[in-house]
């Protein structure tokens, strides 16, 4: 993955491409407005210690919603809550693994304790670990199951009651899991991750026949190519340099760019979900 230089010219990417250039580094140009609708929410985000997750607590909490971050890291959590509360919003740490029931319920029961119910809930936490089949890594096919289906079904079962009760109450609820382009979209050596994450597709289209007539939306979120962490987490060198020549020919979206989508589904009026939304940089297709 590509890291932004805090002493490059800002009207320049890494290869001093200006903003224009369809290759710019999207981390050059913030992209995070506020949406006003959203204050006054409790929403918990996985996975929010980087990437993804920390984009969408960030830019809910400028909003004016509650933010409860989990995520295993506690430094890099604490960190992350703590620059939220110096711009203003607020956010709350807890130190949760949502590959572990025990942990989740200690994370819920603490959420509640802090902020009363939930209404806004953003499966995101995730891994991905790409390796041929046949090398038969088992270890790295369970954590993918562990942690981007298991553990949204477990953030699911804990909040549920919570979002039941907000829509009931005549506001807004929403369940957003982030899965991927790759629940659609196959690519060699990445069958296990893409199955994880078609998984969580099927899952959030058929959650909205249980909680759709209850008046709870569920928005599920594809993105492509983008800027996390992801991409460290591969210990196969050489498809960590074809992910790397995939982002150096196509581009990648920021993480800021996929929290707009979520803050933006989450805003429209509660009538109104946003079931479905792919998200890819447009030379990706």
């Amino acid at each position: 993955m590509t890291h932004q230089n805090p002493h490059q010219n800002p009207h320049e990417n890494l290869h001093g491409a200006p903003h224009d250039d369809p290759r710019r580094n999207p981390r050059d140009v913030p992209f995070a407005t506020p949406y006003p609708s959203l204050a006054g929410r409790t929403a918990v985000v996985t996975g929010a210690a980087s990437g993804i997750g920390e984009a969408v607590a960030a830019l809910l909490a400028a909003s004016g919603a509650r933010v409860a971050l989990l995520a295993r890291r506690a430094d890099r959590l604490e960190a992350v809550a703590e620059k939220i509360r110096a711009d203003g919003g607020e956010a709350l740490a807890v130190v949760a693994d949502v590959t572990d029931d025990a942990s989740v319920t200690a994370a819920a029961d603490r959420i509640r304790e802090a902020y009363g119910t939930v209404d806004l809930v953003v499966n995101n936490a995730g891994v991905m670990l790409p390796n041929p089949v046949d090398a038969g890594r088992a270890d790295e096919w369970q954590r993918m199951l562990d942690t981007n289906v298991t553990g949204v079904l477990r953030m699911i079962r804990a909040f549920t009651g919570d979002l039941v009760e907000s829509a009931a109450r005549g506001r807004a609820a929403d369940l957003v899991n982030v899965s991927s382009i790759g629940a659609h979209i196959t690519f060699p050596n990445y069958a296990v991750y893409g199955a994880t994450k078609a998984a969580v597709t099927y899952l959030s289209q058929s959650l909205r026949t249980e909680f759709g007539p209850r008046d709870v939306r569920v928005t599920n979120v594809e993105p492509g190519l983008t800027e996390t962490e992801l991409a460290t987490h591969l210990d196969n060198d050489e498809l960590a340099g074809q992910l790397d020549g995939m982002l150096d020919a196509i581009g990648a979206l920021s993480s800021a760019e996929i929290a707009d989508v979520v803050a933006y589904a989450t805003s429209r009026p509660r009538h109104v979900n946003l079931r479905q939304i792919v998200v890819l940089p447009t030379r990706q297709a």
